[in-house]
């Protein structure tokens, strides 16, 4: 095992066995003069190390904590490697895709053991603050103007509506409260955006994290939003490049690539992901972790949907559309954890179709963030309460809010082996 993860150092060879990846490193030579061993103590001990005190977790702004693993290579355990890249290719990743399901499972498991402490769940809530009559002609939304479903336009909620909302979601357990908008883009809507601002503000005032998903949003925006608080923003691709046209046309996948790029710039952790159930086939899911994971950085959350299908809507309608199952989104959820270690992945909208034991499912696949409360937008959402009871029968715990994720267990019992690309020695090659 050691001999796997070594790399040249000339006629020796490096290899690391870490506890904690970061912390103050010793080196100690093995029995065999060849072999240089970079073992980590624990960053508990280690001053400055980026640690919270006194308490396994790495810092919450996903930038210190990509810079915490700037010189890290890949990470082996069990047999399995993984490294984090942004230059997969569309056949490497449909590779991983089509692996046996038993295998993907098994390899996407290892993954998230690696990089995570898989019994942490992130707890969301999402809700809602203005309702229906959006111009777009996305055919799997309900919230358009242009078709006839249950949901009816109701006006931008009031400021102190949302912070009581954002209040009960908190004393319910979540972490996260997202704020969402049935519009294009904000554009020229400055009243509504000053209110959206104070929004932001209040929530980011009671310790939970905020998130917005508001439509496009230019350079400008994304920054006023950073000021005031915002953690993350929501603007999901929905799907591959290629299927794209046949799911919306009054915006294209250009747009919201820049409105990515415009809440990256402005220091917002991106929340991008997409949704399965569009009539999409196997290479468009491919598509869209390729576009996903070949992005400048990943993104800090990928949520994963399920159509659900709303009457009224083009896709709601269909009856072409084949059903999303509990082993179409464990595939999909299993290969985004793959090609893209360190990101949330979030179970999103239609997780209420599942049963408890489908979830679990999804979860051993990689996913490690919820949404959770009445209403997901405007489609049903299991109840907190019955989040609480699935947690306590998992036996997973939120993660906190504002809080960085725990530290893997099995990196800080040392069970993951990491080599890096840089360290003491020059001329390092892999072996």
């Amino acid at each position: 095992m050691m001999q796997s993860v070594a790399r040249k150092l000339g006629s020796k060879r490096l290899v690391t066995t870490a506890s904690l990846r970061f912390s103050t490193a010793t080196h100690h030579m093995t029995g065999n003069e060849n072999v240089i061993v970079d073992r980590h103590v624990s960053a508990r001990s280690q001053p400055g190390s980026g640690l919270q005190e006194g308490v396994h977790r790495l810092p919450n702004d996903v930038h210190e904590r990509n810079a915490l693993y700037a010189e890290e290579d890949e990470r082996i355990m069990g047999g399995v490697t993984a490294r984090v890249r942004n230059d997969w290719t569309k056949a490497e990743i449909a590779e991983i895709y089509q692996l046996p399901f038993v295998e993907l499972m098994h390899r996407a498991s290892m993954v998230h053991r690696m990089y995570w402490d898989p019994s942490e769940v992130q707890q969301c809530t999402l809700l809602s603050i203005k309702t229906g009559g959006c111009t777009e002609d996305c055919g799997y939304c309900s919230q358009s103007v242009r078709y006839k479903t249950f949901v009816k336009p109701t006006p931008t909620m009031k400021v102190q509506e949302v912070l009581q909302a954002a209040q009960r979601a908190k004393e319910a357990g979540s972490t996260r409260f997202c704020m969402g908008a049935a519009w294009r883009e904000l554009g020229n809507k400055k009243n509504a955006f000053n209110h959206i601002l104070e929004m932001v503000r209040g929530v980011n005032g009671m310790g939970l994290e905020v998130c917005c998903t508001l439509g496009m949003l230019n350079a400008d925006q994304a920054k006023q939003l950073k000021e005031a608080g915002l953690t993350a923003y929501n603007h999901n691709l929905d799907t591959s490049p290629e299927h794209y046209p046949k799911v919306t046309t009054t915006r294209t996948y250009e747009d919201r690539l820049q409105t990515i790029a415009n809440v990256r710039d402005a220091g917002i952790s991106v929340c991008c992901g997409g949704i399965l159930g569009l009539g999409e086939k196997e290479n468009d899911r491919v598509g869209l972790l390729h576009v996903l994971s070949t992005l400048p950085e990943h993104p800090e959350s990928v949520p994963i949907n399920a159509l659900v299908g709303v009457e009224g809507t083009p896709m709601g309608d269909s009856g072409e559309i084949e059903s999303v199952d509990a082993f179409d989104m464990a595939r999909m959820i299993a290969t985004a954890r793959i090609v893209m270690p360190r990101t949330m992945v979030r179970l999103s909208a239609g997780r209420l179709s599942f049963s408890d034991a489908e979830q679990f499912l999804m979860f051993q696949a990689g996913a490690n963030s919820i949404f959770n409360g009445d209403k997901l937008l405007t489609t049903d959402n299991p109840e907190f309460d019955a989040d609480e009871a699935l947690f306590k029968k998992f036996g997973f715990r939120g993660k906190p809010a504002h809080q960085g994720p725990r530290v893997a267990p099995a990196e800080a019992e040392g069970k993951v082996h990491i080599s890096h690309v840089k360290g003491p020695h020059e001329n390092q090659e892999y072996a």
